[in-house]
């Protein structure tokens, strides 16, 4: 493996985990926009913050229609909502896992948002698992009522995620019996992906979302510069380094996100390896996925968590459209070539080392 390092280390100690409620999950992009100019048009942005697919979500939006623009955009995320919610009874996720393994007919966007997934699953090699909401249920990490299940329950729970067992009958899926499917590891960046088609057709050139932590940018900021995107310090909360982006998406998935402390002392991610039915616990801390599209930052933040870091390499060095910062439990750095001009560590983590990943 190729790498490049710069940044001398020099006696970096790490801030010990604080105590974190299990579904209070703290953004893992924060914003760092600063203030800008707009000769062109309107100079103060409109901004609101809502409550939408579990989360809390804010669209700042600069531009002669950026009122409209909003409130069109706040609509097309909660009709996407209605229909890959898990737990409302009128989704079409809901309807397929509560099938019996008999066809469900689905609205063209199910389909297309599940057939991504699909494919990530099978290009990923199973790393995305979007049937793995069985596992993740008996953990408690879908209803806060968290525990240990015992090795005989995930083993016969793993019988019933496998995403090569979801079939297709014309517009309808098939799912097994005792299967569910779960696309939130890619539907939040979907639905970032439609918003952003939205906005362009409305003509906003300049915009930058947060949807529950994934950060989706409308070109760049109104003076023309980028938007500077704070990445979390995955043991402190603080911000670790800062992203240069311009018409891009930033996600990142990590352990310290949700987690709780089992009776053996041990703390459990709430990221579940597919192979195994357990937390993922492999060394690494957080994985940020930068793109330009949402759906692929999202899909592939999950997925190379799980993988880990050489694995995570691999990847990167096979498939390119992307680029990746990893940040590993002993504090080490790793970034793509395509971002190390780009990301930049605050400035008191300048000890820290960061390793350049070549191809």
């Amino acid at each position: 493996m190729k790498r490049k390092t710069f940044h001398n280390a020099a006696g970096y100690k790490r801030v010990l985990w604080g105590l974190q409620a299990v579904f209070i999950a703290l953004p893992a992009v924060l914003f760092l926009t600063g203030c800008a100019g707009n000769p062109g048009g309107r100079t103060e942005p409109y901004s609101e913050t809502f409550f939408a697919m579990d989360t809390y979500m804010t669209f700042t939006i600069y531009g002669a229609k950026a009122e409209d623009s909003l409130k069109q955009a706040e609509d097309r995320i909660r009709e996407l909502e209605g229909l890959w919610s898990v737990t409302d009874t009128k989704s079409d996720i809901y309807a397929v896992n509560h099938s019996g393994g008999k066809p469900v007919a689905v609205d063209g966007e199910t389909e297309e948002l599940l057939s991504f997934a699909l494919e990530m699953a099978e290009e990923t090699g199973g790393a995305l698992e979007p049937t793995i909401y069985p596992v993740l249920a008996a953990w408690g990490f879908t209803t806060g009522e968290n525990r240990v299940p015992d090795r005989e329950e995930i083993e016969e729970l793993l019988n019933r995620v496998d995403y090569t067992g979801v079939r297709w009958d014309g517009g309808s899926i098939v799912l097994e019996e005792g299967s569910m499917l779960d696309l939130g590891a890619v539907g939040k960046g979907y639905a970032g992906d439609q918003v952003i088609q939205l906005l362009k057709e409305n003509g906003v050139t300049s915009a930058l979302l947060d949807i529950g932590g994934n950060i989706q940018a409308v070109g760049a900021k109104p003076d023309g510069s980028s938007w500077r995107v704070g990445l979390k310090d995955p043991f402190s909360g603080g911000v670790l380094g800062v992203i240069q982006v311009a018409d891009e998406a930033v996600v990142t998935s990590g352990s310290y996100e949700r987690y709780f402390t089992g009776k053996d002392g041990k703390r459990y991610g709430h990221i579940i390896d597919p192979a195994t039915g357990y937390p993922v616990d492999n060394g690494l801390a957080s994985v940020s996925v930068i793109a330009s599209e949402g759906k692929l930052c999202d899909a592939l933040s999950t997925a190379l968590f799980v993988m880990g870091l050489e694995d995570a390499e691999r990847y990167w060095r096979q498939n390119q459209g992307f680029d990746m910062i990893l940040v590993t439990v002993d504090e080490g750095i790793f970034v793509t070539e395509g971002v190390k001009d780009r990301f930049s560590l605050q400035s008191e983590y300048q000890d820290m080392t960061v390793n350049v990943i070549e191809k």
